[in-house]
């Protein structure tokens, strides 16, 4: 389950959501479903899950100059996941450090 969740997003953004709504943002695998996503947060955090919501992120187009010309290509993609969580209930990103 672990391998699901890769790792949480702690941006500005997702901290208002956090204190205003109890949401939290994970990058998650792209393969892994909503079901799979709520399983393994309640499973890793020990809390109560009641909605799932999914993002998929292409990789930004890059560009370099070279001696031999310009080289182009994409940088990795992924998978975003923001999940509300029961009232009452909360995450501490900061809780292992």
């Amino acid at each position: 389950m672990s391998e699901i969740l890769i790792r949480p997003l702690v941006t500005e953004k997702m901290t208002k959501l956090q204190e205003k709504q109890g949401k939290y943002g994970f990058i998650v695998d792209k393969d892994a479903n909503k079901i799979e996503i709520k399983k393994a947060v309640e499973k890793s955090y020990g809390v109560t899950v009641t909605k799932v919501n999914t993002l998929r992120y292409d990789g930004k187009q890059k560009s370099r100059y070279t001696k031999t010309g310009i080289i182009s290509g994409r940088g990795a993609g992924y998978k975003k996941a923001i999940v509300s969580l029961q009232a009452g209930d909360a995450i501490d990103f900061y809780a292992n450090i």
